[in-house]
């Protein structure tokens, strides 16, 4: 069971209160588990990630295990921590300005 935490403003979106949990099948990845969410609430797809690169977007950040994966490759396996449902996988709206 992998345990994904959504920034408030996807939480709105996909209309979901808290953390989000579902299985992946086969090698627990960035890719594997954002296809995952996608597929459980499609209205995120394009948020997280391009349409058509699949490149994360800019603002959003990717942390498990205190640790940034932001920019780790997307077919990288997880830590076993977030793969076996102990640690979530954080996706983090980032922010910038002055």
């Amino acid at each position: 069971m992998i345990r994904v935490i959504l920034p408030a403003h996807l939480r709105t979106l996909a209309r979901i209160n808290g953390e989000v949990t579902f299985d992946v099948e086969g090698l627990v990845t960035q890719r594997s588990v954002l296809d995952a969410l996608e597929a459980r609430y499609p209205m995120l797809r394009g948020t997280i990630r391009d349409h058509v690169t699949q490149r994360r977007r800019p603002f959003i950040r990717f942390f498990a295990c205190e640790q940034d994966l932001s920019h780790e490759s997307p077919d990288a396996p997880l830590p076993d921590a977030v793969a076996n449902g102990i640690e979530p996988f954080l996706i983090v709206g980032a922010m910038a300005g002055g």
